[in-house]
């Protein structure tokens, strides 16, 4: 699907934000979208609201309420592609470090997590 393809077919449609990125991951999601046939475009994402405080600008991924299944399954098999191509996750699914933790998807560090952080590299994720 292109996008004029996708402009047209929500030309009319109610579509709802299902993802907010930065430009560059923004325009490779819209992409990956338009690759699986999901009609999709970007816009502007609302702002933190502070005003002036250096966060990067960033684009909000639109779909149609009904296509947001098809995003998250895209979405899904996209981090699979990344987790084999960086050496974290075998063909199979399954982890490749000896935990039953999953991987960071900063660092791949697969280890319990410590005050819900990554304790190789800190990134927050519970």
């Amino acid at each position: 699907m292109t996008q004029d393809e996708a402009l047209h077919a929500l030309a009319d449609a109610d579509v709802v934000p299902c993802m907010e990125a930065g430009l560059v991951e923004a325009k490779e999601l819209l992409s990956a979208c338009l690759d699986a046939g999901i009609p999709a475009l970007l816009d502007r994402a609302d702002c933190c609201g502070k005003g002036g405080c250096g966060c990067a600008p960033k684009l909000a991924l639109l779909v149609k309420p009904d296509d947001v299944p098809q995003v998250a399954a895209v979405f899904r098999q996209r981090w699979s592609g990344m987790l084999e191509r960086e050496g974290t996750l075998e063909a199979d699914g399954t982890a490749t470090a000896e935990t039953d933790e999953p991987p960071c998807p900063a660092c791949g560090t697969a280890a319990p997590l410590v005050d819900g952080a990554c304790g190789e590299c800190g990134l927050q994720l519970g």
